[in-house]
Protein backbone atom coordinates (compact mmCIF):
# COMPACT_ATOMS: atom_id res chain seq x y z
CA UNK A 1 0.00 0.00 0.00
CA UNK A 2 1.27 3.67 -0.35
CA UNK A 3 1.47 6.10 1.89
CA UNK A 4 0.93 9.56 1.17
CA UNK A 5 4.55 11.73 2.00
CA UNK A 6 4.80 15.36 2.51
CA UNK A 7 7.73 17.26 1.54
CA UNK A 8 9.05 20.30 -0.02
CA UNK A 9 12.52 18.79 -1.65
CA UNK A 10 12.60 20.71 -5.56
CA UNK A 11 15.31 22.55 -8.07
CA UNK A 12 15.95 25.37 -5.93
CA UNK A 13 19.19 27.02 -4.43
CA UNK A 14 18.57 24.34 -1.47
CA UNK A 15 18.23 21.14 -3.94
CA UNK A 16 18.60 17.80 -1.83
CA UNK A 17 21.81 19.09 -0.31
CA UNK A 18 22.77 18.72 3.59
CA UNK A 19 24.10 21.32 6.04
CA UNK A 20 27.43 20.81 5.16
CA UNK A 21 27.45 20.96 1.74
CA UNK A 22 25.39 24.05 1.71
CA UNK A 23 28.05 25.88 3.75
CA UNK A 24 30.48 25.07 1.40
CA UNK A 25 28.90 26.36 -1.73
CA UNK A 26 28.09 29.51 0.31
CA UNK A 27 31.60 29.51 1.23
CA UNK A 28 32.74 28.93 -2.95
CA UNK A 29 29.98 32.05 -4.06
CA UNK A 30 27.99 29.56 -5.63
CA UNK A 31 24.74 30.77 -3.76
CA UNK A 32 24.18 32.88 -1.29
CA UNK A 33 22.53 32.91 2.63
CA UNK A 34 19.64 35.61 1.14
CA UNK A 35 18.79 32.94 -1.81
CA UNK A 36 18.98 30.02 0.32
CA UNK A 37 16.62 31.51 2.84
CA UNK A 38 13.93 32.80 0.33
CA UNK A 39 14.57 29.08 -0.62
CA UNK A 40 13.70 28.06 2.47
CA UNK A 41 10.86 30.02 3.40
CA UNK A 42 9.11 29.32 0.29
CA UNK A 43 9.59 25.84 1.02
CA UNK A 44 7.86 26.30 4.75
CA UNK A 45 5.12 27.86 2.94
CA UNK A 46 4.60 25.04 0.68
CA UNK A 47 4.12 22.32 3.34
CA UNK A 48 2.57 24.60 6.07
CA UNK A 49 -0.95 23.93 5.11
CA UNK A 50 -0.32 20.13 5.92
CA UNK A 51 2.21 19.45 8.76
CA UNK A 52 1.96 22.84 10.49
CA UNK A 53 5.38 22.91 12.11
CA UNK A 54 6.07 26.52 12.31
CA UNK A 55 5.28 28.93 15.24
CA UNK A 56 6.39 31.84 14.69
CA UNK A 57 8.32 33.14 11.18
CA UNK A 58 11.32 35.63 11.50
CA UNK A 59 9.12 38.54 10.02
CA UNK A 60 11.69 40.51 7.97
CA UNK A 61 15.35 40.42 7.91
CA UNK A 62 16.88 36.64 9.07
CA UNK A 63 18.45 36.13 13.02
CA UNK A 64 22.31 35.94 12.80
CA UNK A 65 24.98 36.04 14.81
CA UNK A 66 26.47 39.61 14.98
CA UNK A 67 29.97 39.23 15.39
CA UNK A 68 32.47 36.24 14.68
CA UNK A 69 34.06 34.77 11.66
CA UNK A 70 30.44 33.57 10.29
CA UNK A 71 31.20 29.92 11.47
CA UNK A 72 31.49 26.44 9.99
CA UNK A 73 28.01 26.84 9.19
CA UNK A 74 27.71 30.08 7.99
CA UNK A 75 24.58 30.97 5.59
CA UNK A 76 22.55 27.63 6.33
CA UNK A 77 18.77 28.24 7.00
CA UNK A 78 17.43 27.11 10.26
CA UNK A 79 14.82 27.19 12.99
CA UNK A 80 14.73 27.26 16.86
CA UNK A 81 12.33 25.47 19.04
CA UNK A 82 10.01 28.02 20.95
CA UNK A 83 11.63 27.63 24.15
CA UNK A 84 14.65 29.38 23.93
CA UNK A 85 14.72 33.01 23.51
CA UNK A 86 15.64 34.83 20.30
CA UNK A 87 15.68 38.96 20.72
CA UNK A 88 12.46 40.32 19.00
CA UNK A 89 11.03 37.01 18.03
CA UNK A 90 8.28 35.48 21.01
CA UNK A 91 8.84 32.78 23.03
CA UNK A 92 5.04 30.56 23.38
CA UNK A 93 6.52 27.27 24.84
CA UNK A 94 3.46 25.70 22.75
CA UNK A 95 0.99 26.84 25.17
CA UNK A 96 -2.35 29.12 25.41
CA UNK A 97 -1.85 29.89 28.81
CA UNK A 98 -0.31 32.88 28.11
CA UNK A 99 0.59 35.60 25.96
CA UNK A 100 3.54 35.31 24.26
CA UNK A 101 5.95 37.94 23.80
CA UNK A 102 8.78 39.41 21.62
CA UNK A 103 12.25 38.57 24.11
CA UNK A 104 14.13 41.01 24.78
CA UNK A 105 17.34 39.27 24.32
CA UNK A 106 19.09 36.11 23.41
CA UNK A 107 19.58 33.35 25.44
CA UNK A 108 23.01 31.96 26.45
CA UNK A 109 22.31 28.87 24.31
CA UNK A 110 21.07 31.20 21.33
CA UNK A 111 24.06 32.96 21.18
CA UNK A 112 25.98 29.54 20.80
CA UNK A 113 23.56 28.40 18.41
CA UNK A 114 24.07 31.31 16.03
CA UNK A 115 27.88 31.62 16.46
CA UNK A 116 27.81 27.71 14.30
CA UNK A 117 26.54 30.50 11.12
CA UNK A 118 23.18 29.28 10.97
CA UNK A 119 20.16 31.71 9.85
CA UNK A 120 17.39 31.40 11.87
CA UNK A 121 14.26 31.65 9.72
CA UNK A 122 11.74 31.81 12.98
CA UNK A 123 10.83 29.41 15.77
CA UNK A 124 9.28 25.61 15.70
CA UNK A 125 6.26 24.34 17.43
CA UNK A 126 6.06 22.30 20.58
CA UNK A 127 3.54 20.52 22.78
CA UNK A 128 2.95 22.57 25.74
CA UNK A 129 6.34 22.81 27.52
CA UNK A 130 7.17 20.14 26.14
CA UNK A 131 6.05 18.17 28.23
CA UNK A 132 4.29 15.54 25.65
CA UNK A 133 5.50 13.17 23.46
CA UNK A 134 3.36 13.94 20.20
CA UNK A 135 3.30 17.46 19.46
CA UNK A 136 -0.84 17.77 19.61
CA UNK A 137 -2.89 20.73 21.40
CA UNK A 138 -6.08 20.81 23.20
CA UNK A 139 -7.45 23.01 20.54
CA UNK A 140 -5.24 23.67 17.92
CA UNK A 141 -4.36 21.91 14.92
CA UNK A 142 -1.59 19.11 15.55
CA UNK A 143 1.77 19.09 13.79
CA UNK A 144 1.76 15.88 11.17
CA UNK A 145 4.84 13.50 10.59
CA UNK A 146 6.08 13.69 6.92
CA UNK A 147 5.88 10.12 6.18
CA UNK A 148 2.88 9.70 7.20
CA UNK A 149 0.89 12.51 8.09
CA UNK A 150 -2.26 11.16 9.51
CA UNK A 151 0.79 10.22 12.47
CA UNK A 152 2.77 11.97 15.25
CA UNK A 153 6.51 13.52 14.34
CA UNK A 154 7.10 12.74 17.80
CA UNK A 155 7.74 15.45 20.36
CA UNK A 156 8.87 17.16 21.70
CA UNK A 157 10.86 18.98 19.34
CA UNK A 158 8.47 17.61 16.72
CA UNK A 159 7.99 20.56 14.63
CA UNK A 160 11.82 20.78 14.47
CA UNK A 161 12.09 17.31 12.82
CA UNK A 162 8.93 17.84 10.51
CA UNK A 163 10.72 20.53 8.45
CA UNK A 164 14.35 18.58 8.65
CA UNK A 165 12.42 15.09 7.19
CA UNK A 166 10.16 17.56 5.25
CA UNK A 167 13.27 19.05 3.40
CA UNK A 168 12.58 22.66 4.51
CA UNK A 169 16.23 23.36 5.75
CA UNK A 170 18.88 20.71 6.76
CA UNK A 171 18.76 21.07 10.41
CA UNK A 172 16.99 22.26 13.21
CA UNK A 173 17.22 22.82 16.75
CA UNK A 174 15.92 20.47 19.11
CA UNK A 175 16.38 19.66 22.83
CA UNK A 176 15.83 16.80 24.98
CA UNK A 177 14.03 16.55 28.71
CA UNK A 178 13.12 13.01 28.46
CA UNK A 179 13.71 12.11 24.40
CA UNK A 180 12.81 15.36 22.82
CA UNK A 181 15.84 14.84 20.34
CA UNK A 182 15.37 11.45 20.17
CA UNK A 183 11.82 10.76 20.35
CA UNK A 184 11.12 13.13 16.96
CA UNK A 185 14.10 11.72 14.93
CA UNK A 186 13.41 8.21 15.53
CA UNK A 187 9.58 9.18 14.29
CA UNK A 188 10.47 11.14 10.76
CA UNK A 189 14.07 9.22 10.25
CA UNK A 190 16.43 11.81 11.44
CA UNK A 191 19.55 12.07 13.30
CA UNK A 192 19.30 12.92 16.79
CA UNK A 193 21.98 13.11 19.01
CA UNK A 194 21.23 14.19 23.38
CA UNK A 195 24.56 15.57 24.32
CA UNK A 196 26.34 14.74 27.51
CA UNK A 197 24.74 16.96 30.21
CA UNK A 198 27.45 20.56 30.19
CA UNK A 199 28.33 19.69 26.62
CA UNK A 200 26.51 22.91 25.39
CA UNK A 201 25.96 26.01 26.98
CA UNK A 202 23.24 25.25 29.88
CA UNK A 203 19.46 25.16 28.84
CA UNK A 204 17.95 28.01 31.87
CA UNK A 205 14.74 26.04 32.29
CA UNK A 206 17.24 23.28 33.05
CA UNK A 207 18.82 25.06 35.62
CA UNK A 208 16.10 26.31 37.52
CA UNK A 209 15.92 22.31 38.22
CA UNK A 210 16.41 20.11 40.87
CA UNK A 211 18.90 17.77 38.61
CA UNK A 212 19.01 19.13 35.50
CA UNK A 213 17.56 16.81 32.55
CA UNK A 214 17.27 19.41 29.95
CA UNK A 215 20.07 19.76 26.87
CA UNK A 216 19.81 21.60 23.47
CA UNK A 217 20.97 19.90 19.89
CA UNK A 218 20.07 19.40 16.94
CA UNK A 219 17.93 17.12 14.11
CA UNK A 220 19.46 16.72 10.99
CA UNK A 221 19.02 14.20 7.53
CA UNK A 222 22.96 12.91 7.97
CA UNK A 223 25.69 12.07 10.43
CA UNK A 224 28.06 14.52 9.35
CA UNK A 225 26.05 17.38 9.92
CA UNK A 226 25.54 16.92 13.61
CA UNK A 227 28.76 16.08 14.17
CA UNK A 228 29.87 19.88 11.98
CA UNK A 229 26.99 21.50 14.34
CA UNK A 230 28.93 20.37 17.52
CA UNK A 231 32.44 20.72 16.41
CA UNK A 232 31.20 24.58 15.29
CA UNK A 233 29.34 24.90 18.72
CA UNK A 234 32.51 24.02 20.77
CA UNK A 235 34.43 26.34 18.82
CA UNK A 236 31.92 29.44 21.31
CA UNK A 237 31.75 27.36 24.11
CA UNK A 238 33.77 24.00 25.33
CA UNK A 239 33.07 22.44 28.92
CA UNK A 240 36.56 21.56 30.58
CA UNK A 241 35.14 19.32 32.63
CA UNK A 242 34.30 17.06 29.58
CA UNK A 243 36.35 15.70 26.99
CA UNK A 244 36.62 17.77 23.91
CA UNK A 245 34.99 16.72 20.66
CA UNK A 246 36.31 18.13 17.88
CA UNK A 247 34.94 17.22 14.10
CA UNK A 248 33.99 13.95 13.87
CA UNK A 249 34.89 12.78 9.79
CA UNK A 250 33.96 9.35 9.89
CA UNK A 251 34.03 5.65 11.16
CA UNK A 252 36.20 4.89 14.00
CA UNK A 253 38.56 2.18 14.19
CA UNK A 254 38.05 0.69 17.79
CA UNK A 255 36.42 -2.90 17.93
CA UNK A 256 33.55 -2.24 20.35
CA UNK A 257 31.76 -3.83 23.34
CA UNK A 258 27.94 -3.27 22.58
CA UNK A 259 24.93 -4.22 25.22
CA UNK A 260 21.88 -5.20 23.05
CA UNK A 261 19.00 -3.93 25.15
CA UNK A 262 15.76 -5.10 23.20
CA UNK A 263 12.79 -4.81 26.03
CA UNK A 264 12.26 -2.21 28.85
CA UNK A 265 10.77 -3.09 32.56
CA UNK A 266 8.26 -0.96 31.60
CA UNK A 267 6.84 -2.25 27.56
CA UNK A 268 7.03 -4.80 25.43
CA UNK A 269 8.79 -3.68 22.35
CA UNK A 270 6.67 -4.14 19.02
CA UNK A 271 7.73 -6.80 16.30
CA UNK A 272 9.04 -4.03 13.44
CA UNK A 273 10.93 -1.79 15.96
CA UNK A 274 12.36 -5.35 17.61
CA UNK A 275 13.47 -6.12 14.13
CA UNK A 276 15.24 -3.03 13.08
CA UNK A 277 17.10 -3.03 16.68
CA UNK A 278 18.30 -6.96 16.47
CA UNK A 279 19.25 -5.69 12.39
CA UNK A 280 21.17 -2.96 13.74
CA UNK A 281 22.77 -5.10 15.84
CA UNK A 282 23.75 -8.13 13.27
CA UNK A 283 25.38 -5.23 11.37
CA UNK A 284 27.42 -4.02 14.04
CA UNK A 285 28.39 -7.80 14.88
CA UNK A 286 29.37 -8.01 11.17
CA UNK A 287 31.85 -4.77 11.07
CA UNK A 288 34.19 -6.94 13.98
CA UNK A 289 32.08 -4.83 16.70
CA UNK A 290 31.15 -7.36 20.02
CA UNK A 291 27.74 -7.56 20.42
CA UNK A 292 26.01 -8.92 23.94
CA UNK A 293 22.63 -9.18 25.93
CA UNK A 294 22.74 -6.33 28.26
CA UNK A 295 20.35 -5.36 31.33
CA UNK A 296 19.33 -1.78 32.15
CA UNK A 297 19.71 -1.29 35.86
CA UNK A 298 16.77 1.05 35.83
CA UNK A 299 13.80 -0.05 36.27
CA UNK A 300 9.61 0.19 37.51
CA UNK A 301 10.38 1.99 40.40
CA UNK A 302 12.65 4.64 37.44
CA UNK A 303 9.74 5.48 35.80
CA UNK A 304 7.83 6.35 38.85
CA UNK A 305 10.42 8.55 40.53
CA UNK A 306 10.33 10.18 36.68
CA UNK A 307 7.11 10.49 36.31
CA UNK A 308 6.82 12.10 39.54
CA UNK A 309 9.90 14.38 38.53
CA UNK A 310 7.43 15.02 35.35
CA UNK A 311 4.79 16.29 37.54
CA UNK A 312 7.21 18.52 39.53
CA UNK A 313 7.84 20.34 36.72
CA UNK A 314 4.37 20.91 35.82
CA UNK A 315 3.87 21.94 39.22
CA UNK A 316 6.31 24.40 39.47
CA UNK A 317 4.79 26.15 35.68
CA UNK A 318 1.48 26.06 37.00
CA UNK A 319 2.23 27.46 40.53
CA UNK A 320 5.02 30.04 39.50
CA UNK A 321 3.63 30.95 36.23
CA UNK A 322 3.12 34.30 36.21
CA UNK A 323 6.26 34.87 37.64
CA UNK A 324 8.75 32.66 35.73
CA UNK A 325 7.00 32.31 32.62
CA UNK A 326 4.51 35.57 32.07
CA UNK A 327 2.10 38.11 33.92
CA UNK A 328 -0.48 37.58 31.76
CA UNK A 329 0.23 33.61 32.86
CA UNK A 330 -3.20 32.12 33.29
CA UNK A 331 -2.91 28.01 34.88
CA UNK A 332 -6.69 27.44 34.16
CA UNK A 333 -6.23 27.12 30.11
CA UNK A 334 -3.17 24.85 30.98
CA UNK A 335 -4.02 21.83 28.71
CA UNK A 336 -5.28 18.43 30.01
CA UNK A 337 -1.88 16.74 30.00
CA UNK A 338 -0.36 19.47 31.95
CA UNK A 339 -2.89 20.12 34.92
CA UNK A 340 -3.21 16.57 35.25
CA UNK A 341 1.05 16.23 35.80
CA UNK A 342 0.27 19.09 38.41
CA UNK A 343 -2.50 17.29 40.02
CA UNK A 344 -0.69 13.92 39.94
CA UNK A 345 2.42 15.31 42.06
CA UNK A 346 0.34 17.08 44.12
CA UNK A 347 -0.97 13.27 45.70
CA UNK A 348 2.61 12.47 45.86
CA UNK A 349 4.37 15.35 46.79
CA UNK A 350 6.08 13.31 49.67
CA UNK A 351 7.86 11.29 47.71
CA UNK A 352 9.39 13.97 46.87
CA UNK A 353 13.05 14.04 49.22
CA UNK A 354 13.13 10.09 48.38
CA UNK A 355 12.57 10.39 44.85
CA UNK A 356 15.13 13.48 43.99
CA UNK A 357 17.64 10.83 45.97
CA UNK A 358 17.01 7.84 43.65
CA UNK A 359 17.31 9.81 40.43
CA UNK A 360 20.45 11.71 41.42
CA UNK A 361 21.70 8.15 42.03
CA UNK A 362 20.81 6.97 37.91
CA UNK A 363 24.40 8.62 37.28
CA UNK A 364 25.80 6.27 39.66
CA UNK A 365 24.16 3.27 38.17
CA UNK A 366 24.72 4.49 34.51
CA UNK A 367 28.34 4.78 34.48
CA UNK A 368 28.60 1.20 36.48
CA UNK A 369 26.92 0.37 32.93
CA UNK A 370 29.81 1.55 30.92
CA UNK A 371 32.42 -0.50 33.08
CA UNK A 372 31.18 -3.49 30.82
CA UNK A 373 30.30 -2.15 27.71
CA UNK A 374 31.55 0.59 25.72
CA UNK A 375 27.90 1.42 24.22
CA UNK A 376 23.86 0.31 24.75
CA UNK A 377 21.70 -0.35 22.03
CA UNK A 378 18.43 -0.19 22.26
CA UNK A 379 14.72 0.87 20.77
CA UNK A 380 14.70 4.57 20.81
CA UNK A 381 10.49 4.13 21.49
CA UNK A 382 8.49 1.09 22.26
CA UNK A 383 6.64 1.16 19.03
CA UNK A 384 6.40 3.60 15.77
CA UNK A 385 4.83 6.53 15.66
CA UNK A 386 1.43 6.63 17.08
CA UNK A 387 -1.54 8.15 15.18
CA UNK A 388 -2.49 11.47 15.67
CA UNK A 389 -4.71 11.66 18.67
CA UNK A 390 -3.63 8.52 20.42
CA UNK A 391 -1.35 10.95 22.79
CA UNK A 392 -3.34 13.94 22.60
CA UNK A 393 -3.75 16.17 25.77
CA UNK A 394 -7.57 15.62 25.54
CA UNK A 395 -7.05 12.05 25.94
CA UNK A 396 -8.09 10.74 29.87
CA UNK A 397 -5.17 12.15 32.02
CA UNK A 398 -4.44 8.50 33.34
CA UNK A 399 -4.66 6.67 30.05
CA UNK A 400 -2.84 9.21 28.75
CA UNK A 401 0.27 8.97 31.09
CA UNK A 402 -0.55 5.22 30.76
CA UNK A 403 -0.01 5.58 26.83
CA UNK A 404 3.31 7.80 27.62
CA UNK A 405 4.91 5.59 29.47
CA UNK A 406 4.52 2.21 27.66
CA UNK A 407 5.58 4.82 24.30
CA UNK A 408 8.66 6.37 26.41
CA UNK A 409 9.95 3.50 27.47
CA UNK A 410 13.84 3.91 26.85
CA UNK A 411 14.85 7.15 26.30
CA UNK A 412 14.56 9.60 30.24
CA UNK A 413 17.47 7.21 31.38
CA UNK A 414 20.45 9.31 29.62
CA UNK A 415 18.68 12.47 30.62
CA UNK A 416 18.49 12.20 34.39
CA UNK A 417 21.87 10.29 34.12
CA UNK A 418 23.33 13.13 32.31
CA UNK A 419 24.56 10.67 29.70
CA UNK A 420 24.52 10.87 25.42
CA UNK A 421 22.89 8.73 23.81
CA UNK A 422 21.67 9.18 19.30
CA UNK A 423 19.17 8.27 17.79
CA UNK A 424 19.46 6.91 14.25
CA UNK A 425 17.44 5.81 11.09
CA UNK A 426 16.98 1.84 11.02
CA UNK A 427 14.66 1.17 8.52
CA UNK A 428 10.28 1.33 7.82
CA UNK A 429 7.30 0.32 9.47
CA UNK A 430 4.74 -1.40 7.21
CA UNK A 431 2.86 1.59 7.40
CA UNK A 432 6.04 3.71 5.77
CA UNK A 433 6.75 4.66 9.25
CA UNK A 434 10.67 5.28 10.01
CA UNK A 435 11.94 3.55 12.92
CA UNK A 436 14.84 4.24 14.98
CA UNK A 437 17.66 2.57 17.10
CA UNK A 438 19.15 4.33 20.30
CA UNK A 439 22.84 4.31 21.15
CA UNK A 440 24.08 5.15 24.68
CA UNK A 441 27.42 5.73 26.05
CA UNK A 442 29.11 6.86 29.07
CA UNK A 443 29.24 10.53 29.79
CA UNK A 444 31.60 12.57 27.51
CA UNK A 445 31.66 9.87 24.91
CA UNK A 446 30.03 12.00 21.97
CA UNK A 447 33.04 10.82 19.58
CA UNK A 448 32.40 7.31 19.96
CA UNK A 449 28.80 7.93 19.15
CA UNK A 450 29.16 10.03 16.13
CA UNK A 451 32.15 7.29 15.04
CA UNK A 452 30.00 4.53 14.75
CA UNK A 453 26.65 6.55 13.62
CA UNK A 454 29.07 7.57 10.47
CA UNK A 455 29.61 3.20 10.08
CA UNK A 456 25.93 2.43 10.57
CA UNK A 457 25.16 5.49 7.90
CA UNK A 458 28.08 4.59 5.35
CA UNK A 459 26.83 0.62 5.79
CA UNK A 460 23.30 1.39 4.89
CA UNK A 461 22.39 5.00 3.72
CA UNK A 462 18.95 6.74 5.41
CA UNK A 463 15.98 6.10 3.54
CA UNK A 464 15.03 9.53 1.59
CA UNK A 465 10.99 11.03 2.09
CA UNK A 466 11.72 12.04 -1.70
CA UNK A 467 12.54 8.67 -3.53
Amino acid sequence: MAYKRVHAFGDDALGEHDAVALAALVRAGDVSPAELAAAAAARAGRIDSELAPVAFPAYGEPRVAQDGDGGALFGVPTYLKDNVDLRGLPTGQGSAAFRARPARRNSGFTDQFLSTGLTVLGKTRMPEFGLNASTEFATAEPVRNPWNPSHSPGASSGGAAALVAAGVVPIAHANDGGGSIRIPAACCGLVGLKPTRGRLVANPQGRQLPIDIITDGVVTRSVRDTAAFFAAAERHHRNPALPPLGLVEGPGERRLRIGLVVDSPLAVTDEETRRAVEQTASRLEGMGHRVVPATLPFGAEFSQDFTLYWGYIAFLIAVTGRLSVDRSFQARKLDGLTKGLRRSYQRGFLRTPGVLRRLARAKEAYAGLFREHDVILSPVLAHVAPPIGHLSPNVAFEELLDRLNRYVAFTPVNNVAGGPGISLPAGAAANDLPIGVHLSAAHGQERMLLELAFALEADRPWRRIQD
